[in-house]
């Protein structure tokens, strides 16, 4: 376990002594984040085998998540898929991110102003989560919609987010990243590091086909208050038609304009 706790980090086998933490809730909520945009239907087995619980468990916990409107059970299947509770629950927390309307038009007119996507999205675990977004490049299929994830080391927005953090809190990062998905690490740790000297020299980080080799994006953190979870905001352009240094040379003066616009509304003074 890491030295500091961050939301996300925790690994519930490393609670079992601790009487606050509740487990069942910790193995229900694993239960939930099994079912992918890949893998929408799941039986039991499938999600004993994505989350490592024991399949009587595994039974009573998609049981009750079914009777509480959580998930849903096809009966033709005998499988299970996610339930309209889990989209109610993300309505609050999208609704109170003030910042996504402080944001949006900010996005779009810089999404007008270079042609690109522009998006917004915070830390979950070791993914970012995409709060809104701004399509812009007609070219990218890989939009993201709202509530999706992309891995957090392999994303400009994900490097951002992390490079926004004090050094204990990168460092707990990295250590979980490491422990649980050393392949993907080992893959961009290269790519991190060079964005380490990126951001403190130019306060962006730049990915260049990291996550999709076509894809291309630049993404810098928004500096908010400290009761907000802290947020980035990044612009995509399809590599094959990007002309060289384009992101680098052209947009991210207008990125970082933008992003000290949304800071200024937000009554964050600027740093020198």
């Amino acid at each position: 376990m890491t030295s500091i706790t961050l939301p996300g980090l925790v690994d519930p086998h490393d609670l079992a002594e601790d009487r606050q933490f509740s487990m069942n809730l910790a193995r229900g909520l694993n239960v939930l984040r099994a079912f992918t945009v890949a893998d929408p239907v799941l039986g039991n087995r499938e999600i004993a085998e994505r989350t490592g619980l024991p399949k009587p468990t595994v039974s009573r916990l998609t049981y009750t998540l079914t009777l509480l409107g959580y998930l849903t059970r096809d009966p033709a299947l005998q499988k299970y898929r996610l339930g309209s509770g889990v989209l109610s629950l993300s309505h609050p927390v999208l609704a109170g991110a003030q910042v996504r309307q402080v944001a949006r038009p900010f996005m779009e007119q810089l999404a007008r102003a270079t042609g690109c996507s522009v998006n917004l999205g915070m830390r979950d675990r070791a993914d970012v989560v995409y709060l809104d977004a701004v399509r812009a490049d007609k070219a990218n299929y890989h939009w993201p919609d709202i509530g999706s994830t992309r891995p957090l080391l392999a994303s400009a927005m994900g490097r951002a987010l992390i490079q926004s953090l004090p050094k204990p809190e990168q460092t707990a990062i990295l250590n979980y990243l490491k422990v649980h998905d050393r392949e993907m690490y080992d893959k961009h740790r290269a790519a991190w590091e060079a964005d380490q000297k990126l951001f403190a020299a130019h306060g962006f980080c730049h990915s260049r086909g990291d996550w999709r080799k076509d894809v291309h994006a630049i993404a810098a953190p928004i500096r908010l208050p400290a009761r907000e979870q802290p947020v980035a905001m990044n612009c995509t352009l399809i590599g094959y038609s990007l002309p060289k240094d384009k992101l680098s040379r052209e947009v991210a003066p207008l990125l970082l304009e933008a992003v000290r616009q949304i800071e200024l509304a937000y009554g964050v003074r600027a740093t020198n």
